[in-house]
């Protein structure tokens, strides 16, 4: 079987950054970056799934350029790979400057899920790999 993900559509989500968002320096919090990426995370990989997901990890989550309030935040979430029981997404995070249109990667990470069922156990994905 190949793992072939190409048909799953992209996930894209944006918020306005606000100051109860940000740190002490003026910038987004990093958990709450995190947050975002997380749910936009999800809504790929239930999509992909349609199963109840649930977060299992993070992987090589990199802040590149600060976010500051005032800005548009775009996540783009894709799915990278369909395991048996797990789905895997990659997410990016964009700042936008309202004003001016500039568009920056900020953030990106990798978001593992996985299936379960009513009982709370891992169930297999919808055409997930045997």
């Amino acid at each position: 079987m190949t793992n072939d993900v190409s048909h799953y559509p992209e996930v894209r989500l944006a918020e306005l950054v606000m100051p109860n968002h940000t740190n002490h320096h003026g910038t987004l919090f990093g958990g709450h970056a995190l947050g975002l990426m997380d749910h936009a995370g999800w809504v790929a990989a239930t999509r992909c799934a349609r199963r109840t997901m649930v977060t299992v990890a993070s992987d090589r989550v990199e802040f590149k350029v600060p976010v500051r309030a005032g800005q548009l935040v775009e996540l783009v979430a894709r799915v990278t790979r369909v395991g048996r029981t797990s789905v895997t997404v990659g997410v990016d995070m964009y700042a936008e400057d309202v004003a001016t249109g500039e568009r920056k990667l900020a953030t990106s990470g990798s978001f593992v899920f996985v299936a379960i069922g009513d009982d709370g156990r891992p169930v297999p994905v919808e055409g997930g790999r045997s």
